[in-house]
């Protein structure tokens, strides 16, 4: 098998399409650093079946889509094509009826990415084993990326074999006996699980027998059944034939009842059409009646109103009855006490006037007589105060009484038990005076 064109499209830096012909001999690549020749490289692994993002050269696969720059927007979808002529017919035989051999790997957004060879959906591994037959693949030594001659050097003994049986065209043929003994271990796997379906298989099996028996006496016992039910239904059916016997007996004899019943109900409507034609005037006198009810009723409601409204007035005169004579006594009480006020001041008024006509009592403060001024009282009781002058001045009777209980200040009743002076009185003028009664 020979490579004969490469194509990419949106892979890495080639956003436009791009073909690199492989022509018979040594075909080079020459450019300034950053051109795109490792991508050129990694674009042939890529689409012989790499499935490692860091051998790409990014940290996912779909970093191989071309990423947009300053003057183009980014894409949404990358592929590959290589070309290889078979027209030595050596790829495998399912692959080995065309002379030329076309596989794409095309990788888009959120969705990954598929294999195609001539058009027809592939998988990963076909193209593998494609390429591990061929002595050649994704991680072939003929490829040599940046760096991987240092790695060579310094492999271990066990990759320098890979390298070594790569070189020798016997990589597929590990591949196949790779594969091949995973074919057997599931082969194994299977006849293992086989045996226990065998041994579950058996013990059903005795499971299905005990209840084949038990199924043929089922039937047997179905059929005893429904001889019984036969029989049964037979009998029943001799009974319900009596039965419609009796029935018909009956119709005969409710149809002569029918028609009697008829005759009845055809006097019955005479009955009733004579009843009506007598029934508007009795709806008259019903109406009739019923308005006199009504009125009657209304005015029932009326009296019942009235009625109520003079209770309630008797019981509001009632009350006022009440609180009048409640009145009444209150004022008799009230002109009882003012009675008795006018009798304490009659008295009092006689009380002054016999004052006024005797000797009016008096205490002077004079130097002749050698006192130190003596205060008294006068005979209705009233406070001897000083009047305004030099010395043998009488003393003005004082007029300040103490408003009796229940009666207003502005009145100035006296007691009913004689004058006094008000409380505050003694702290005044009128102590000695008070002093002068009480010893007295």
């Amino acid at each position: 098998m020979q490579f004969t064109k490469l194509r990419l499209q949106g892979f890495k830096s080639f956003v436009d399409p791009t073909d690199l012909v492989i022509a018979q001999g040594l075909t080079g690549v020459v450019g300034p650093n950053g051109c795109g020749k490792s991508n050129l490289l990694e674009a042939l692994r890529w689409v012989m079946g790499e499935t490692r993002a860091k051998q790409m050269r990014g940290d996912g696969m779909e970093d191989v889509i071309f990423a947009g720059a300053e003057s183009r927007p980014a894409r949404n979808s990358a592929s590959v094509d290589l070309v290889i002529d078979n027209s030595d017919r050596l790829a495998p035989a399912s692959f080995n009826e065309a002379d030329t051999l076309e596989i794409s790997r095309r990788i888009t957004r959120d969705i990954g990415s598929a294999y195609t060879m001539n058009g027809k959906n592939v998988r990963a591994r076909d193209v593998q084993m494609l390429f591990a037959d061929a002595s050649t693949g994704a991680h072939s030594p003929a490829l040599v990326r940046q760096g991987q001659i240092a790695e060579l050097i310094n492999a271990k003994p066990k990759a320098r074999r890979r390298i070594l049986e790569e070189a020798a065209g016997i990589s597929g043929l590990y591949q196949r006996r790779h594969e091949a003994e995973l074919k057997l271990n599931g082969a194994e796997t299977n006849l293992a699980r086989v045996e226990d379906v065998i041994d579950t298989l058996e013990g059903q099996l005795k499971t299905l027998e005990r209840q084949a028996g038990q199924a043929r006496r089922y039937r047997q016992i179905a059929e005893e059944l429904r001889m019984a039910e036969a029989a049964l239904l037979y009998l029943r059916w001799r009974g319900a034939e009596a039965e419609h016997l009796t029935a018909e007996q009956a119709l005969a004899e409710a149809v002569r009842l029918g028609a009697v019943a008829e005759g009845s109900a055809v006097r019955a409507r005479q009955t009733r059409e004579a009843a009506e034609e007598a029934l508007p005037p009795l709806r008259e006198e019903e109406m009739v009646a019923a308005a006199i009810l009504q009125r009657l009723t209304i005015e029932r409601d009326q009296l019942t109103d009235v009625e109520a409204r003079a209770l309630k007035e008797v019981e509001t005169l009632e009350a006022r009855l009440r609180q009048i004579a409640l009145d009444g006594e209150r004022e008799a009480t009230l002109d009882t006490d003012a009675a008795a006020a006018l009798s304490a001041l009659e008295a009092e008024a006689a009380n002054l006037a016999e004052a006024e006509q005797g000797p009016a009592r008096s205490v002077g403060f004079g130097t002749g007589s050698g006192s130190s001024g003596g205060r008294g009282a006068d005979r209705t009781g009233n406070c001897a105060r000083p009047a305004v002058g030099g010395g043998g001045a009488t003393r003005s009777p004082c007029r300040r009484r103490r408003t009796p209980p229940g009666r207003s200040r502005n009145r100035a009743l006296p007691y009913r038990n004689g004058n006094r002076c008000h409380r505050e009185c003694r702290a005044g003028p009128c102590r000695d005076h008070h002093r002068g009664r009480s010893g007295a």
